[in-house]
């Protein structure tokens, strides 16, 4: 339940879309692969699923070689594509059917069957034409599709794309629920679904990986200026607030908050307290503020992207 990549590239032409890419993902972990466009996710994904052969490196499932010809990579994987191709005019659970047998399931099908259906909570339109589903339950087959023969991996490409807001949390829900025994990778440009569901991020700009961490700790690695919120009982002068140490900037959020940034090495909130409490302001609010990650996401690859 783990995937290694070594040392991978891709070039297509004078073009290089991987660089020597390396990563480790253990078993049980949700991580979350992101990248400006064009930076080499799916490429990435593609080569992991088999679509893709690399130029150079190599990438092992499970401790086993994808080049290699005597294991079946495939078996440990479920893969659903960005665009979910499926075909309307097959009823959900014969799809289901159809694709067990692709993996050659046997006696296991019907149970395996009921299994995923169960899962993505489509009882309810097993017996529909794919075609009349919403785009919601189109995704939620795509991912039964995926996890019909229980793979141990799933590798999921943009799988909220073009769903409204209740079918996100709903399909982030099933995720999360699924990624409790299996190995994910999700690619996204939702920054709020890596948060909710992912403990681990691996940011990959222009073919190469900038960062990859936790999820927490990624929020703290891109920038040297803390961001510290302010709010106190009354107004304020914020001419004060140019004595304190290495201010870049002050942003005022409401009549008696603000957001103050500053580039000192030091904590800035003892000084804050200090600054009120000699100038007679009453402090109700003095708490850092971390990054978000859409913001680290820009700081590590807005300067890289033409």
């Amino acid at each position: 339940m783990s995937v290694k990549v070594e040392s991978i590239t891709k070039r297509f032409g004078q073009q290089v879309a991987l660089n020597s890419v390396s990563f480790n993902v253990p078993a049980g972990e949700v991580v979350g692969l992101l990248g400006p466009n064009g930076a080499g996710k799916s490429t990435l994904m593609k080569i992991l699923t088999g679509y893709l052969t690399p130029d150079g490196g190599t990438a092992l499932i499970n401790g086993n070689d994808i080049g290699s010809l005597t294991y079946d990579f495939r078996r440990d994987i479920g893969y659903l594509p960005e665009n979910n191709p499926l075909y309307p005019d097959m009823y959900v659970k014969e799809y289901l059917q159809w694709v067990s047998g692709v993996y050659g399931l046997g006696k296991e099908t019907q149970k395996r069957v009921i299994a995923v259906v169960e899962a993505t909570g489509i009882g309810h339109e097993q017996n529909k034409k794919i075609g009349s589903l919403s785009k919601g339950y189109r995704q939620r087959v795509g991912l039964a599709q995926a996890l019909i023969h229980n793979p141990s991996v799933l590798i999921l490409d943009e799988p909220t794309s073009g769903l409204d807001p209740n079918q996100i949390l709903e399909i982030r829900s099933l995720i999360a629920e699924v990624g409790k025994d299996k190995t994910v990778i999700l690619s996204t440009h939702i920054m709020q679904e890596v948060e909710a569901i992912c403990n681990r991020v691996i940011i990959i700009n222009r073919g190469n990986v900038v960062v990859d961490g936790p999820t927490a700790e990624i929020k703290t690695l891109t920038t040297s200026v803390q961001n510290v919120l302010v709010e106190f009982t009354g107004g304020i002068n914020p001419a004060l607030f140019a004595s304190l140490p290495g201010v870049t900037s002050v942003n005022q959020l409401s009549e008696n908050s603000w957001i103050i940034s500053s580039a000192a090495t030091d904590d800035i909130r003892p000084f804050v307290f200090n600054m009120a409490r000699d100038n007679g302001y009453t402090l109700i609010t003095l708490q850092r503020k971390s990054l978000q990650l859409e913001e680290v996401f820009q700081n590590l690859t807005q300067n890289e992207v033409n």
